[in-house]
């Protein structure tokens, strides 16, 4: 159902003819309409079940925003109803917002597979909470019964070597959701995603699938990860100095491709980046990293042991401003700096909106003498960790599904993943294209047929929560408008002060300018405002009607002498 406008209209419809029996509600928290922020819920009568929680990067017109979080006012109010929180795998658009949440209340038991439970645990460590956050670690044989829901696990390839997808019999019947994943034949660890399970599953019958749609752009089938491996030993095999890769963090199968091959070419390995560092431990005590902890280079042995022995892997393969590759980009690590001779691998792609940051941190790396690889220049040096739409066809023809809802994506990406889910076969009517925070109901709603059905609910809150150093969700819309506001014009502030009794000038006016004009450069022009002021505040008024007198003042006098807008804080003081 890709209609938006019809269904808004059958969602307002009454139903008090309905003989509503509802069995199962999924409601949708993050993940679709953007990317990150992945979140989904399952409702059966007062029972939820929460499948993943994951946080999203800012785009580049939240000022100052450090990460997004699903809204959690709809779990808040309903606690009591939470039986359990399932983690599909570690990567932050999956897990990140889970100390955030927990922090503002979300109390119940956590179920992850070792690796995944292992990142988190450093997560709620450093946020205080491990202690009173009840953890549970599964794989992908385990069967978890959270009545009314029973939960199995299903191995998926990813470019995270523990992820699984999710089988749930709900009361309405079987939900499968992919979370993410690609059918990857030569894996790095040898485990294929678990074709057997989903075809078993589909020959038994499955009520739903919610659908991982993030590559749906993309023709035919991902390639396999040993693509990677052989473009990196390639790269490997023509270089003399130190070969530092940049890739994310939590992209366990890629360092283990690292090591592999730097081990080939008698190459150590070293790593920068707290991310990273504390990443590579965990998956070292976990036994999903071939080596260990006293075999890494040091930061000193990273500079001076022979450049042919040594290899770098840092975080910061999206540009990010703090992370190391970026800092050894302008030259601001303290640990490692870049030198001629040095070979950067950017193994990844730039995540649609972070191209600007990818691109700048490309172009320090030129400046610094290092000789660059990154998708553009060698397609394999990264593959994605989805599949392509070749992938996708396959699952559905796998699971066979009565009903779909195509997850994780941009708007965009649900409707074509909602297109080829007709062209194999399935509905129109049931396919439903939603975003976050549109309820999907599933029961029975009809006297003349005991067969499940579906239809949209009602829209409940999701909204992005801004986190911004410690302050969680007290950034709004407006605060986030003053931001841009203040970094596209910038501001004046005007302080005067009046005697209450005659309103004469006291003090000022004095004009403070911070991303409008330089004062020293502009002195008459300062000083024309200043008089425009000294007009305004003439004969008696209040504090509050002067100050909006001023700052109407100053906004037609800026605009009208240089086409500008700035913020305008007045500042009128009676004393």
């Amino acid at each position: 159902m890709t209609q938006t406008d019809v269904a808004l209209i059958e969602t307002d419809r009454p139903r008090e003819d309905d003989t509503d029996t509802t069995q199962l509600r999924i409601i949708p928290l993050g993940g679709l309409g953007g990317i990150g922020k992945n979140m989904m819920l399952l409702e059966s009568g007062e029972n939820l079940l929460i499948v993943d929680a994951g946080l999203m990067f800012p785009d580049s017109d939240m000022h100052g925003v450090d990460v997004v979080i699903p809204e959690s006012e709809y779990l808040l109010d309903r606690l009591d109803w939470i039986r359990g929180i399932v983690l599909t795998h570690g990567h932050e658009d999956h897990i990140g917002a889970l100390p955030y949440l927990i922090d503002q209340g979300l109390d119940a038991p956590v179920y992850a597979t070792a690796l995944t439970k292992g990142l988190l645990q450093g997560k709620l460590s450093e946020h205080g909470l491990l202690a009173q956050t009840e953890l549970h670690t599964v794989t992908e044989s385990d069967v978890i019964d959270l009545e009314p829901f029973n939960v199995e696990f299903f191995h998926t390839c990813h470019s995270f070597p523990d992820s699984v997808g999710v089988c749930v019999s709900t009361p309405a019947g079987r939900v499968i959701l992919t979370s993410d994943y690609k059918f990857d034949d030569t894996p790095v660890d040898g485990k294929l995603t678990e074709v057997d399970k989903l075809e078993r599953w589909g020959d038994e019958g499955v009520l739903l699938l919610l659908g991982d749609s993030t590559n749906i752009e993309a023709e035919g089938s991902t390639p396999s990860e040993t693509k990677v491996e052989e473009t990196l030993d390639g790269i490997f095999s023509q270089v003399d100095g130190r070969v530092i890769l940049a890739t994310f963090a939590s992209n366990v199968s890629r360092v283990q491709q690292i090591i592999t091959i730097s081990r080939k070419h008698g190459r150590r390995v070293g790593m920068i980046g707290r991310s990273m560092i504390n990443n590579v431990k965990i998956a070292i005590s976990l036994g999903y990293l071939d080596i260990r902890q006293d075999e890494l280079l040091t930061a000193k042995e990273m500079e001076e042991l022979p450049s042919h022995q040594v290899t770098i892997i840092a975080t910061g393969s999206q540009g990010e401003p703090t992370s190391a590759m970026v800092r050894m980009s302008i030259g601001d690590q303290r640990q490692i700096s870049l030198r001629k001779g040095d070979t950067v691998v950017l193994s990844a792609t730039p995540i649609p909106g972070n191209e600007e940051l990818f691109n700048r941190t490309i172009d320090n790396l030129y400046r610094r003498g290092a000789r660059v690889f990154y998708h553009e220049l060698s397609d394999d040096v990264h593959v994605s960790g989805h599949g392509g739409k070749e992938d996708y066809r396959r699952m559905l023809e796998l699971v066979r599904p009565r009903y779909f809802i195509p997850v994780h994506g941009a708007y965009r990406h649900l409707v074509l993943h909602g297109e080829l889910a007709e062209e194999v076969g399935i509905e129109p009517e049931n396919v439903f294209v939603v975003e976050d925070g549109q309820v999907v109901e599933f029961g029975h709603f009809v006297d003349e047929t005991d067969e499940i059905e579906a239809r949209l609910g009602e829209h409940v809150s999701a909204n992005h929560v801004f986190v911004d150093g410690l302050g969680v969700g007290d950034i709004g819309s407006v605060v986030l408008r003053d931001r841009r506001h203040l970094g596209s014009d910038g501001f004046l502030v005007c302080i005067v002060a009046l005697d209450e009794f005659d309103g004469s000038i006291l003090y000022g006016p004095e004009i403070i300018s911070r991303g409008f004009v330089y004062i020293r450069d502009n002195e008459g022009l300062i000083m024309r405002a200043e008089e425009i002021v000294r007009n305004e505040v003439k004969g008696k008024a209040t504090p509050s009607v002067l100050s909006r007198r001023v700052r109407n003042a100053l906004a037609s006098f800026c605009s009208n002498e240089m086409g500008r807008r700035p913020m305008i804080l007045p500042v009128v003081i009676q004393v």
